[in-house]
């Protein structure tokens, strides 16, 4: 455990995170959501770790934490302009995106079908780590099914020996979970509601049409419950059957939309992703 919260010790609480990191161990760090377990995004063996320190499989991928807008031209492929306007108005914050992922990318963070989460945080201890080790697979820190945390200790009482170092930077009184949209199409598509509501994106969206439907109690409960997220995970399940859709099976705070959907624009979201 090292204190981010001196400042006097944050140069040196931050240089341990970033070799932690660099030896391609496991990482406890702050949010501007609640605390994420995380490791080296392009580390297959570390990611493999965090996934098993939250007792999960690579049905469940964790999402990417970045520290600069100009990454995702490197993680993305076919970036809608949709998505460069939701990127300039909402990040750094709890907006975390769906997007089509780089073929190239020496990375595997699980069963992603091509996509990938990201998310820039608007926290000061994550941007400044980020900075140094580049783009995280950050995931919430807590077991699958249990409270995330919302400091380092209750990080520590959940994950124990698993993680090398937890980097201690307060009490996260804002356990929202982030707003989650996929990118991935012609038009933009809420999976999960959380701290950013969907009329502020509408109000910089445009003529673009923003798919989405309301929160229930339910949906606001399963994501008060459990991991919700550190940058955007356990959203929703491949519903695809001999490659139609027929639905989108509910897992952590999202409905399908109701919306009626043309001939032909059916398309297979994958199963994602959380933390903020």
């Amino acid at each position: 455990m090292v204190d981010a919260t001196d400042p006097d010790q944050v140069d040196d609480a931050l240089e341990q995170a970033a070799q932690v990191v660099r030896a391609g161990k496991v990482l406890v760090l702050p949010t501007d959501t609640v605390y994420g377990v995380g490791a080296d995004a392009f580390d297959q063996v570390a990611v493999a770790m965090v996934l098993a320190a939250k007792h999960r499989g690579r049905e469940m991928p964790p999402p990417v934490l970045v520290g600069s807008t100009r990454t995702v031209d490197g993680l993305a492929t076919e970036l809608p302009m949709y998505a460069k306007i939701l990127i300039r108005h909402f990040w750094p914050g709890a907006l975390t995106i769906v997007v089509r992922a780089q073929p190239t990318l020496a990375w595997d963070l699980g069963e992603t079908n091509g996509t990938v989460a990201l998310r820039m945080p608007d926290d000061a201890v994550a941007l400044r780590l980020l900075s140094e080790v580049g783009p995280m697979a950050v995931t919430s820190a807590n077991v699958t099914g249990q409270p995330p945390a919302t400091t380092a200790l209750e990080a520590q009482a959940q994950l124990g020996g698993a993680v090398a170092l937890y980097l201690d930077g307060g009490v996260r009184a804002d356990s929202s979970a982030s707003t989650i949209v996929d990118c991935t199409g012609e038009e933009p598509i809420v999976l999960r509601h959380g701290a950013l509501p969907a009329e502020r994106l509408r109000e910089v969206l445009g003529a673009t049409v923003l798919h989405d439907s309301p929160p229930s109690a339910a949906d606001e409960e399963t994501v008060a419950d459990g991991d919700a997220d550190a940058a955007g995970e356990d959203v929703v399940e491949d519903a695809a059957t001999d490659g139609r859709v027929r639905g989108l099976h509910v897992v952590a705070g999202v409905r399908p939309s109701g919306l009626p959907v043309r001939s032909g624009d059916h398309r297979t979201v994958p199963a994602h992703h959380s933390l903020q």
